[in-house]
């Protein structure tokens, strides 16, 4: 077949980038010569790539920075009420590409870089990932700050500079090894320090309870620096901003101490302090009560709450409108949305602001805290669920672990009066936890200071509501709703997905970019022969394109008119890779026991990180990787199986992947995968899914129709019955010949034979510790990826079914999640006032 044409040969032929003005090209050239020579201090003759890469990155910052100073003037005159996204994670990806398309720059600056004898493309792979986040919290947080710029929002992101982002996987010998993510190695263009800003932040110390209020006294002070990335809106000239901390000593770090005359010392130890923005913990889903993490999470929240608070009495009239010296407004000119209860000290350290030292009354402040938190949770497994002991808290934050003391009792003196004689429940609904270590839930804090709590898909807000918080949803079940999750139809179609972004456009036109729901005027092409043609045809230059990414960067090479069965995702027990690898398996050992029969050739690729410490998940990695050695190996099976590893992924590599798919895996048991969202690119961009009725798959088969999804296994109903009844996995194995098969396999090192035993503990949990209960749904599974084997053989009709699933993805863009907090949870309205751009004057 031949080689599909680039990205960068096809943008010349594309409209919805828009035509590239001469005087765009040429000035671009000339901005980007001039950066070489002035900036980088470079001659053309002596110019690596990433010099290139540096020239064009501040090029096309400089056409970002007059909108984003124009757009905070403009915030600071209007003073419209201000969004603070908190979150620990932000996982951004690369930048260039996406500041491009939002621009509408993207032709210009392919054109220039061209005419300079330069590959767009080239120069783009070059950037680092910002991999600020592990997996879909950090990445909703990145598609949320999209949206909110592009819905013309007040809105500000809030998290860490981590120093060292999510590790970077290699696989060595089949296993997973970490190494250090240094992103900033060659420096950020795209960040701006801002000193003039930094904050002080305290910790330790002592409280005294004194006449004229409570002092916070002794305590170790750490400074927060400031570094903003701007955050540009499509099309609108908008620019928000993502502030994000970083840690620096103070100078007289430890040189006030009695380390009389060890100024070296003193010196090195500014390390300590430094450390609170070292590095993201890279666990998903899974709390790790470290000293260290509990820093880093009131160190967000203490230098953002000084910030807003600043802001807040700073803005248009400032100190001469005297409604800016009372806090009564605070809640109308402030909405704080709590990302998962990392960032839930927010409220503790609200109240203290409030109480100790503006001097608001108890009673007054906490409903002003009320008013301005709302609480986002993410997940119902109990193991992620935030549980500090107290005695961390009373050394590290004394006056907010009195702060949630007193909260918490009035909370309970509450609960008392509207359950009278019921102290069950008061020890179920405490934010204390009594036991051997008393413990501080931070989910129970959370749902108390909030005004809103939302999970983020209608089944899981739905078991928030009835199983994770029951007895606050009896107190207040007003305070309780949903936000299904959604994705940046930007990122995750035009940018990643050109083509299909094109042949989109030539039916509809360009208007579904910002509202996405418009998708569903492509319904009456379901049966368009030349639309059919053009999906599959853009689906088959995707798969040539990712075959041979694959064979350059890893050397591995698959067919590309094989089906692509992709699972991408963090490794965790509950998403159940497991399941995928009894499939792989089992089609194996079928393919073997009648190797003259006709199968469906499939190169199924999985990939993910597995958290450091997480025993299960590595093991996962290794069964993977052992499975395609023998797989890949045997002649008897050729190209009709490819079992492949999808080393490191990340936001640049699903920017790859996700657009070749055509099968998506999204297989968690039932009620486990609070929405996902990975599920939405795929379907986004052309994948059929199969999956269990969890998450937001739940509403993509509402929305698609379930017939034009691969639904299977047990819903949530079903899970809860047989927890009653008792999941007995030994039951399943002596039953189901074809899964003895698989098990004895992995048992007995046919996928090991150099260490038979390698797969004992995976064996081991499958059959007699399995809370996800992967054998119950094996069958299930096996008939279902039979029925998309039989779909796969008729090109015809499974095009149809990915137009249908296109043409129904418009729920899922982050732009209606956001349209919905806006109006539902902070009260205002998205505004399509396109800010004019810095060339024209303003009035």
């Amino acid at each position: 077949m031949a080689v599909p044409l680039t990205d960068s040969e096809k943008r010349k032929q594309i409209s919805v980038r828009g035509i590239a003005g001469l005087g765009d090209v040429a000035e671009v050239r000339k901005s980007f010569n001039r950066h070489l020579h002035f900036t980088l201090v470079k001659d053309r003759n002596v110019a690596t790539p990433r010099d290139y890469f540096f020239a064009l990155a501040h090029t096309v910052r400089d056409h970002l920075v007059g909108r984003w100073i124009r757009t905070q003037q403009y915030y600071y005159e209007k003073d419209p009420k201000r969004i603070y996204y908190l979150s620990l994670e932000f996982y951004m990806g690369r930048t260039l590409q996406n500041t491009m398309v939002n621009l509408g720059l993207q032709n210009a600056c392919d054109e220039a870089i061209y005419q300079l004898g330069l590959d767009l493309e080239e120069l783009e792979e070059i950037e680092e990932d910002a991999g600020l986040g592990n997996g879909g919290l950090g990445r909703l947080a990145a598609c949320f700050l999209d949206s909110m710029a592009t819905l013309g929002l007040a809105a500000y992101g809030y998290g860490i500079r981590y120093e060292f982002g999510i590790f970077n996987q290699k696989i060595i010998n089949g296993w997973q090894v970490e190494e250090a993510d240094d992103w900033l190695r060659y420096g950020n263009p795209w960040e701006k320090a801002r000193p003039e800003y930094m904050l002080p932040v305290h910790f330790y110390g002592r409280v005294e309870h004194t006449a004229d209020g409570v002092k916070w006294l002794d305590t170790q002070m750490v400074l927060a620096m400031p570094y903003d990335t701007p955050v540009p809106g499509y099309k609108n000239n908008t620019v928000n901003t993502m502030r994000l901390w970083s840690a620096k000593a103070p100078n007289d770090f430890n040189l006030q101490e009695f380390n009389v005359g060890d100024y070296i010392q003193a010196v090195l130890d500014r390390n300590l302090a430094e450390n609170i923005s070292r590095v993201l913990y890279p666990n998903d889903n899974f709390f790790e009560g470290k000293e260290l993490r509990l820093k880093q999470e009131y160190f967000v929240v203490a230098a953002t709450l000084q910030d807003i608070i600043r802001r807040f009495k700073s803005s248009k009239f400032g100190c001469r409108d005297p409604v800016r010296t009372s806090f009564e407004t605070f809640p109308d000119k402030v909405a704080i949305q709590l990302n998962d209860t990392h960032p839930a000290l927010s409220i503790p350290e609200l109240m203290r602001i409030l109480v100790d030292v503006e001097k608001v009354d108890w009673d007054k402040a906490w409903e002003i805290t009320k008013k301005t938190c709302a609480y986002t949770n993410h997940t119902v497994l109990p193991e992620a669920l935030e549980r500090w002991p107290v005695s961390m808290f009373e050394k590290l934050l004394p006056r907010h672990l009195e702060i949630i003391y007193a909260v918490n009792q009035k909370h309970l003196d509450n609960v008392a009066a509207m359950f009278p004689g019921d102290v069950d429940r008061l020890r179920r609904m405490s934010v204390i936890e009594e036991g051997d270590c008393k413990r501080i839930n931070m989910a129970h804090l959370c749902v108390i200071g909030s005004h809103a709590v939302n999970g983020v898909a209608r089944i899981h807000s739905e078991i928030v509501k009835h199983s994770v918080f029951k007895d606050f949803y009896e107190l207040e079940p007003e305070k309780f709703q949903n936000k299904t999750n959604g994705i940046t139809p930007r990122r995750w179609l035009l940018l990643c997905n050109p083509g299909l972004a094109e042949i989109i456009v030539e039916r509809i036109g360009e208007d579904f970019l910002t509202n996405l729901s418009q998708l569903k005027k492509l319904l009456p092409l379901v049966n368009d022969e030349g639309f059919i043609r053009d999906v599959a045809k853009v689906k088959q230059e995707n798969k040539l394109k990712f075959s041979a990414f694959l064979e350059q960067k890893y050397k591995v090479k698959i067919n590309p008119s094989s089906m692509f069965d992709v699972h991408v995702k963090r490794i965790h027990e509950y998403k159940r890779q497991l399941l995928n690898c009894l499939h792989i398996i089992t089609l194996y050992n079928r393919i073997r026991k009648d190797p003259g029969k006709s199968f469906v050739p499939r190169t199924v690729m999985i990939g993910g990180k597995a958290a450091p410490g997480y025993h299960m998940a590595k093991m996962i990695i290794k069964l993977v990787t052992s499975i395609g050695d023998v797989v890949n190996k045997d002649p008897v099976v050729g190209d009709r199986l490819k079992v492949i590893f999808l080393e490191n992924y990340r936001v640049s590599f699903a920017e790859k992947v996700i657009p070749s798919a055509d099968l998506s895996e999204q297989i968690s048991t039932a009620g486990t995968e609070a929405s996902g969202t990975g599920n939405m690119k795929f379907m986004l961009n052309g994948a059929l899914t199969i999956g269990t009725m969890d998450g937001a798959n739940v509403e993509m088969a509402e929305e698609a129709g379930e017939e034009n999804l691969f639904i299977f296994g047990m819903r949530v109903e079903d899970v809860e019955a047989l927890d009653k009844k008792g999941y007995n996995a030994k039951e399943y194995y002596d039953r189901i010949p074809e899964l003895k098969q698989v098990i004895d396999q992995i048992s007995s090192g046919f996928f090991s034979p150099k260490e038979p035993d390698c797969f004992k503990d995976v064996v081991n949990m499958l059959m007699y510790h399995d809370r996800f209960k992967v054998f119950a749904d094996y069958e299930a599974y096996i008939e279902c990826q039979a029925k998309v084997d039989q779909l796969y053989r008729n090109p015809k009709e499974w095009t149809k079914k990915v137009i249908k699933n296109i043409a129904c993805s418009g729920k899922f863009s982050s732009d209606r999640t956001i349209t919905e907090y806006a109006r539902e949870i902070w009260g205002v309205e998205p505004s399509d006032v396109k800010i004019p751009p810095p060339n024209i004057p303003r009035e």
